[in-house]
């Protein structure tokens, strides 16, 4: 029930929640029963709308005598709603603010952790926007409860579980305002942040170091203290605050004054040194105490397990603090006092590991070595190594530099211990193959977070900085084992870390390595051995033949390569798996892909490597899988050009049981749909015969359900398949090209986002076939027209609908045009934008350009638009006709191309024949001017090209009229991108056979004069002439006459 309505501005009444109705909805939504559930929701949807809900909601969540489930659910609510709402006026009153503030700090003694972590959530995105000049009192009120709990628990000594709870929420909530203010980029939320920096960070820096001082404290035998658990995570969020400072001072300082630097850049110093003495001692201290609680037989207890979890956490951070120092600023960072220290110290870790059993380096907060905590010593090692190199920058000898020995130990260590596989990685690798190669190529991307990954980069950054060390190293390495059998399980993982790394360094190991000796007398072998331990190996082969082809290493068109990878991807008896076969199918892909890569050499093997990979993603179970095998075979499509000819068939047969099997997985859809455009674009014309898949695929690809997520591929595939087919008709009465067209034309309506696409889609069918497309679709087409050119668009698109209205015309006789076009109000439109003159000057002239080719198509058709538009319009003819002069000559100047200045001139030529008195008037001006303008730059070019032909023969003319005025072949735009295609063809017929390159102008224009002459009179006609400056007229006579 609604208590009130309230008034607001402007006259709309908004009505005020009832806070008992809201707390019956909410118990409601908290229910089991799910109608009640349903109904709840769909009633707090609608209330949320009430003036007064959101405070009414924090109310609930505050009170703590209600159940929790109702709590929950309050706080879940208002935290959805008020951080995108907060500054609604219809919705929150100043009082309801105020209150809702005072609120937000009594949740710092709450218990749940839900809605604590709502509350913090809500405290950091209203500080952004009211502290401090709203909430002003926000960092004083956290400061003083963080410093009153801690001088009871530091100072008095006092242990209260209730101030503990206190403390960590109020760090907690100070945590995530930093957060807040850190990521913010606008001046007044940087000066906001400078402020709080200023305020907090030597305060801070005191608490952290008292509080650290109770780390000293541990032993294995309190290590399951609940107090000393407690003094580590309070110590940890006090740090976690410090850090945000730190990093953000660290990126911003260079922005601050002359005193701000200085005095922010010495506690940035001392922070740091401070923080690598500690890292140094928590890390000892904690080894210490894992140890101890291991040789104890201690982890079982669920409270030392958690002590050393928060431990190990809090030795990350400062792990992570170091890191982005280092990524925000490598060059300073190295520049740091102790920053070299630093980093060996966290290498030493790294070595030390490997003095230890193995199973102490685990991913694992409670191992000895934890995984995360090592790949931050790896990271830091790799991103600073250029510290270490021979020679400075400025070209001096560098003191610093690593030794030998120091460097091929480190090499040593990387392909020994972290390269390769561990038991962990083979158990995933058995227990779902799939997923296993889909999280390495993750771990590619991800490698800042992964101890294996971390390690082949850091082999990388080690070769390519200290070559005349590592590569000799990995030479003779790889001589040594790799033409050496390996059987066993240790050896086999052993040789397979020597050709990551082999794999990892090729570029630097090309010239010392002959690759293809490594594969005639090794490679071929291992990849057909029936070793149970092989497939470790076999995928390995795989992926280096993949590495050293694609880094351009070796040749793809040694045989040998093919050989090996065909087997691979085919072979399902002893000694292989799903893995290889993946890993395989994705080498083909590398392999083809190479700039070298030569299709004859591939030929003898291309039916095998279609039919293997088309069996392989249907054996694959995951839609990832599927699809990553289709880019292959994507690949092997694109590169194999016509020889995929003869498998075309097998290559569609699967298609629509694999993309009824991708369901809502467009990632797969989209990649089966580049397969079918692939093969559409390798066979060509031969395409013509895949209407039944092709006109399907592109039906669904943009229905409205789906339209969303594959409209690219489905245009792609669309605009593939009318550039490459011959007909748009039905072949083998499947579905056709043509079938489809309504969808292009009610597209090219609606779909401005798409347009420029859906435009050449459009001009494909009127090279097809224009007059069947016109007889069809005439009024529904230029309708669609019309309706874009009014809508607004960028010129660019404008441009390209004229022109292809262009081409309409060209290719289809006026009679199945000329009525539609006035019909559906697309002329009056066109002639109405020209004559206005407002639009951009590019696309007045190719409205110009469609006039010319309207009036030289049918002059009677031309006249009979003209005369229908004016009662449209509203204009007397003789305006338009006028107006319409005044744009053909004022635009004539913007006109640079010769074909566009001749087409031009021949369509006013045309427009001079009709005889109109409005053009004839303008005879012994403007036309005349416009014609020896272009008679004198054809005569001028003649010259030249007279001059070139001196020196070297002209190119041959496709027509008898040599055309010295143009270029030797028309702009790539003209085109469309076609090259290659059938369309191309049909687009150089069009342009040989334009009337702009058969005729001659001279001629031309003499005979549209004698017309106009003819229609209106001799005598009539030399009037209009005699008009002419004498001068002018002589030129002209004597053009004509040469003509």
């Amino acid at each position: 029930m609604l208590s009130s309505n309230r008034s607001q501005a402007m006259g709309v009444a908004i009505q005020t929640v009832s806070p008992a109705e809201l707390y019956q909805v909410i118990l409601g939504a908290s229910s089991q029963d799910f109608p009640q559930v349903q109904a709840s929701g769909q009633r707090l949807k609608q209330m949320l709308e009430m003036f007064g809900s959101y405070d009414a909601l924090q109310e609930i969540a505050a009170r703590r005598t209600e159940p929790l489930s109702i709590r929950q659910q309050a706080m879940i609510q208002f935290k959805n709603v008020v951080v995108h709402h907060w500054r609604s006026r219809k919705l929150l009153s100043d009082e309801h603010r105020i209150r809702i503030r005072q609120r937000c700090l009594s949740f710092v003694d709450e218990e749940d952790e839900t809605i604590a972590d709502c509350n913090e959530i809500v405290v950091s995105r209203l500080a952004r926007t009211d502290y401090p000049h709203s909430w002003p009192s926000l960092i004083t009120n956290l400061v003083e409860i963080i410093d009153s709990t801690l001088q009871k628990r530091y100072v008095l000594m006092q242990e209260d579980p209730h101030d503990t709870l206190r403390l960590r929420r109020s760090l907690k909530l100070l945590n995530a305002i930093l957060k807040e203010f850190a990521s913010i980029k606008l001046p007044n939320g940087i000066k906001v942040m400078a402020q709080i920096v200023g305020q907090l960070h030597l305060l801070l820096y005191g608490y952290y170091s008292k509080m650290s001082v109770t780390f000293s404290t541990v032993t294995p035998q309190n290590i399951a203290s609940q107090i000393f658990h407690d003094n580590v995570l309070l110590a940890h969020l006090v740090f976690k605050c410090l850090v945000k400072m730190a990093v953000w001072l660290w990126n911003k300082i260079d922005r601050l004054s002359k005193e701000q630097h200085q005095e922010n850049q010495t506690w940035l110093e001392e922070m740091f040194q401070s923080s690598v003495a500690q890292v140094k001692a928590l890390s000892g201290m904690r080894n210490t105490i894992v140890l101890s609680v291991l040789q104890n037989n201690s982890m079982g207890n669920e409270q030392t397990r958690r002590t050393i979890s928060v431990f190990t956490r809090h030795l990350r951070l400062f792990g992570k603090f170091f890191r982005r120092m280092q990524q925000l600023s490598p060059e300073r960072f190295v520049s740091l006092t102790s920053s070299g220290d630093l980093i060996m110290f966290y290498w030493s870790q790294v070595v030390e590991a490997t003095n230890h059993p193995q199973d102490f380096v685990a991913d694992s907060d409670e191992a000895v070595y934890p995984v995360r905590f090592l790949v931050q010593g790896i990271v830091l090692f790799k991103e600073s190594l250029s510290q270490w190199t021979a020679t400075k920058r400025n070209g001096m000898p560098n003191k610093n530099t690593l030794s030998q020995e120091f460097v091929e130990n480190a090499v040593r260590l990387l392909i020994t211990r972290f390269m390769p596989l561990n038991p962990s990685d083979l158990e995933n690798w058995m227990a779902d193959p799939e997923e296993w190669v889909n999280l390495e190529d993750k771990e590619n991307d991800q490698w800042e977070y992964e101890i294996r990954a971390c390690a082949e980069r850091l082999l990388m950054q080690l070769c390519n900085q200290y070559s005349e060390f590592v590569v000799p190293l990995l030479s003779a390495t790889f001589k040594e084992i790799a033409f050496r059998s390996s059987v066993d399980l240790a050896a086999v993982i052993q040789k397979e870390a020597l050709y990551c790394a082999i794999g990892r360094c090729a570029l630097r190991l090309k010239d010392q390595i002959d690759f293809d000796e490594w594969l005639k007398h090794s490679l071929v072998a291992e990849a057909q051995d029936t070793n149970p331990n092989y497939p470790i190996i076999k995928r390995r082969i795989a992926w280096v033949i993949g590495k050293w082809v694609s880094d351009e290493c070796t040749s793809p068109n040694n045989p040998k390569i093919w050989e090996i990878l065909v087997h691979l991807l085919q072979d399902r008896g002893p000694g292989t798996d799903t893995v290889v076969r993946l890993t395989a199918a994705a080498a083909f892909r590398e392999c083809v892909d190479a700039v070298t890569f030569n299709a004859n050499v591939f030929a003898p093997f291309l039916a095998t490597t279609v039919t293997q990979l088309i069996l392989l993603m249907s054996e694959a179970d995951t839609l990832e899988s599927k699809r990553k095998v289709d880019e292959s075979l994507n690949a092997v499509i694109e590169q194999s050009g016509e020889l995929i000819l003869p498998f075309m068939s097998v290559i569609i047969e699967p298609v629509p049981r694999l993309w009824v099997t991708a369901d809502t997985d467009f990632l797969f859809k989209a990649s089966l749909l580049v397969t079918v455009t692939k093969l559409v674009e390798a066979v060509k014309a031969n395409s013509s015969s895949l209407g039944g898949l092709v006109v399907p695929l592109i039906r669904e690809s943009l229905s409205p359900a789906v339209i969303i997520q594959l409209d690219v591929d489905g245009l792609n595939l669309w605009s593939s398949a009318l550039r490459n087919t011959m007909t748009i008709a039905s072949v083998n009465g499947a579905p056709a090209l043509q079938d489809i067209f309504p969808q292009a034309v009610a597209m090219l309506s609606t779909n401005l986002d798409l347009l420029g696409s859906i435009t050449r889609i459009v001009e494909s069918y009127i090279l097809l076939d224009a007059p069947h497309i016109l007889t069809v679709h005439a009024m529904d087409l230029f309708s669609a027209f019309l309706t874009t050119l009014t809508s607004k668009i960028v010129d660019i698109n404008a441009k390209e609908l004229i022109q292809a209205l262009n081409l309409l015309v060209q290719l289809s006789p006026s009679r199945l045009w000329g009525e539609p076009m006035h019909t559906s109000g697309l002329f009056c439109h066109l002639l109405k934008t020209l004559i206005a003159g407002e639009s951009d000057t590019i696309l007045l002239t190719e409205h110009i350009y469609l006039f010319s080719r309207i009036i030289m198509s049918d002059r009677q058709m031309f006249l009979q638009l003209m005369s229908a538009s004016a009662p449209i319009l509203n204009i007397s003819e003789e305006k338009l006709y006028e107006t319409l002069l005044d744009q053909w000559w004022g635009k004539f100047d913007n006109m640079s191309e010769p074909r566009h200045r001749k087409l031009t001139a021949m369509g006013i030529a045309a427009l001079v024949s009709t005889a109109r008195p409005e053009v004839l008037r303008r005879l012994h001006g403007e036309i005349f001017n416009l014609w020896l303008d272009v008679f004198g730059e054809l005569k001028e070019a003649e010259d030249q090209a007279a001059i070139r032909d001196d020196n070297e023969s002209a190119p041959a003319s496709p027509t008898s009229l040599i055309r010295y005025w143009e270029l030797d072949k028309p702009p790539d735009a003209y085109y469309r991108e076609t090259e290659g295609t059938p369309e191309y063809d049909r687009r150089h017929a069009v342009y040989e056979s334009d009337p702009i390159r058969v005729t001659q102008l001279l001629t031309f224009v003499g005979a549209q004069l004698r017309e106009a002459e003819s229609i209106c009179g001799p005598g009539n006609f030399q009037v209009y002439l005699s008009y002419t400056d004498p001068a002018v007229l002589k030129q002209l006579q004597d053009a004509l006459a040469r003509g």
